[in-house]
């Protein structure tokens, strides 16, 4: 089992945006971020500690202009806070090992898949493509896409 961990070198590797949005917990552009438009299959793992997030099989266009998905890999990795900043009521999202600030879960998705969006900033995550999976130490994952890949 891997254990992940809040990576200082990582850290030391971020760029200013990436540290703004993980370490300060910003928000980075909508439309305007790596991975809002990304459609290739894989994972989404915590830029700093490499812990698995998010699958590309529950991704979905929310029309936000951010990553959103309808459900975490595990709710294990993830941790939800009360967030009052902005003069509103959100819940922010944060990964479990690294601390890292994600984005927010809203109550607006799917509701055939839930009702939840987790709206991710890009600058938290790394993407991972199926065919790296294995070779990335994340071979365990690809059960989940054997459907929707044709694997």
């Amino acid at each position: 089992m891997t254990q992940y961990t809040k990576d200082q070198d990582a850290i030391a590797r971020l760029t200013p945006e990436q540290y703004a949005v993980t370490q300060q917990s910003a928000t980075e552009r909508p439309f305007e971020n790596e991975f809002w438009h990304n459609d290739d299959p894989g994972l989404y793992v915590d830029i700093v500690s490499g812990e698995p997030l998010f699958a590309s099989t529950t991704k979905y266009d929310s029309g936000c202009g951010w990553p959103s998905f309808t459900k975490p890999l595990s709710a294990e990795n993830i941790v939800e806070n009360s967030d009052t900043s902005l003069g509103m009521r959100r819940t922010e999202v944060r990964s479990a090992a690294a601390d890292s600030h994600l984005g927010h879960v809203f109550d607006d998705g799917p509701v055939d898949q839930g009702g939840l969006r987790y709206c991710i900033n890009s600058a938290a995550l790394r993407f991972v493509p199926l065919e790296d999976l294995e070779t990335d130490g994340y071979g365990q994952y690809i059960a989940l896409f054997e459907d929707k890949a044709g694997i």
